[in-house]
């Protein structure tokens, strides 16, 4: 079990004497600051970014319809949206060029969220508003999740405070436009199928089960055929709907169920497997059932309509329509991007959005490079992404989970996470425009175990673990502020 390990050191002692009083506070208290601090950190920063197409589709399902009005022209938003680009114009699918309205390809439920604010606001509901009151939840559901792991107060704490601060879940939840809500809301409901499986199973650091032979795996499943309800574990159920629903927000999270078939309640991985499945597949059978009842395709035309005017339209991105949308050949330019990609020290220029030289910085012979001065910076993001390793250092905390011995635990967070990560990559696009890695989102619930085992097992983290944790906050606060200083 992960609370075998023994948490070594001087350093580590004196520090843990420091932070005693962590262990006398109630873990509610604990929780509910960190809902506050993340609260003010999200909404602080500010944006006047309008990507709501969510309200519109919310407005257009309290209207019975999944079609919006589009093209709207009523003065600009939020009255307005014209201006919108990535929507699935209804000509398309019809085939008449005089047919007006419009299907979103994204997956319905943010738009599902908002409905009971639309109900309210209308079209002038803010969707940044949400999305930073939902993400201040997430951090809280966080700290609940990897409450169920076995290691000490301080290090889920400092995993917590690496989620919401460290990584790009931050930019994610402050900016709250169209794309990032999706992040936002997705992570919601995996942190809550993560903490209800981890609940349930109490040795999922125990040493990775061993795959029945084919003569028991026969076995156990005609046994169960006899008695089909013998497959069915009820909290896994719940796991699994749960991350079902998520997968109605953000689709590349389904890659994540490795996790579930490792991890949870059942006491076997055929009856965890057996019981997420079903779970899962209830809310994932709705959201195709939903594509071919609006487009009468399983998988919505939408996303190849906007991957052909991107490719297209966005040639310095290295996007070719010839491909597919998910295509091996974007494996090295985005790998590029994941794990190379750096800020722009000392620039003579500022980076476009396609990563090329924009307008002249620092053009006065005497000037002096400021942080956080626009005409003459020390270092700027890039739109097109940038290094996770570079802007959440403390993901190499993870490493130290793969000492020691095996685990459930640890060989499920690693499939879900590589899986994800690699769908991701063979996609055309990576996030842009962002700060950081923005499709890490989707797989940082699962990263997070990692980051406390690795933690835990390296005697509670101690000054390596708080530099790195410290180093990945102030550098996604760097780029906070920088995003909404150049409008991203």
């Amino acid at each position: 079990m992960l609370g075998s390990v023994p948490e070594g050191g001087e350093g580590s002692r004196r520090l843990d004497s420091l932070l005693g009083w962590l262990d006398r506070l109630p873990a509610l208290i604990v929780g509910a600051g960190l809902v506050a601090l993340a609260l003010a950190a999200y909404w602080l920063p500010g944006t006047d970014r309008v990507y709501n197409h969510f309200v519109w589709q919310a407005m257009a399902f309290l209207h019975g319809t999944a079609v919006i009005d589009w093209p709207v022209d009523a003065g600009g938003f939020p009255r307005g949206n014209n201006w919108m680009q990535d929507v699935y114009p209804l000509s398309e699918l019809t085939g008449d060029p005089s047919t007006t309205g419009a299907l979103l390809p994204f997956p319905p439920l943010p738009a599902i969220v908002l409905m009971p604010f639309v109900a309210v606001w209308g079209l002038a509901t803010d969707i940044r508003a949400v999305s930073v009151v939902l993400g201040a939840i997430d951090a809280g559901l966080a700290w609940w999740a990897l409450g169920r792991l076995a290691v000490s107060r301080r290090v889920r704490l400092a995993t917590t405070v690496f989620f919401a601060f460290g990584t790009v879940f931050w930019y994610a939840a402050q900016l709250g436009t169209t794309w990032f809500f999706a992040h936002v809301v997705a992570v919601t409901f995996v942190l809550l199928a993560l903490g209800v499986a981890l609940g349930a199973d109490r040795g999922a650091d125990d040493e990775v089960e061993a795959a029945p032979s084919a003569g028991g795996l026969v076995g156990s499943i005609g046994g169960s055929l006899r008695r089909p309800l013998g497959l069915i574990d009820r909290g896994q159920l719940l796991a699994g709907l749960l991350f079902g629903i998520a997968c109605t927000a953000r689709l590349t999270v389904v890659f994540g169920a490795p996790f579930f078939m490792l991890v949870g309640g059942g006491g076997s991985w055929v009856r965890r497997s057996v019981s997420a499945g079903i779970g899962a597949a209830i809310p994932v059978a709705l959201l195709l059932g939903y594509n071919v009842a609006t487009t009468g395709d399983v998988f919505h035309p939408g996303y190849e309509y906007q991957y052909q005017r991107e490719a297209s339209g966005y040639q310095a991105l290295g996007y070719n329509p010839a491909w597919q949308i998910e295509d091996p050949r974007y494996l090295v330019q985005n790998l590029g991007i994941m794990f190379l990609s750096t800020p722009a020290i000392l620039p003579d220029h500022r980076p476009d959005a396609f990563g090329g030289e924009g307008e002249p910085v620092c053009t006065a012979p005497d000037a002096g490079r400021g942080l956080f001065d626009e005409a003459c910076p020390i270092a700027l993001p890039r739109a097109i992404g940038m290094s996770i390793l570079l802007t959440s250092p403390a993901y190499l905390l993870a490493a130290w989970a793969f000492r020691r011995h095996r685990s459930r635990l640890v060989a499920g967070a690693i499939l879900a996470v590589a899986a994800i990560a690699l769908v991701n990559l063979l996609h055309f696009s990576q996030g842009w425009v962002q700060f950081g890695y923005r499709f890490s989102n989707d797989f940082v619930p699962f990263a997070l175990p990692l980051v406390a085992v690795g933690m835990h097992r390296r005697g509670g983290g101690g000054l390596l673990a708080l530099s790195l944790i410290v180093a990945s906050v102030a550098i996604n606060l760097w780029g906070v502020i920088w995003g909404n200083l150049q409008g991203w």
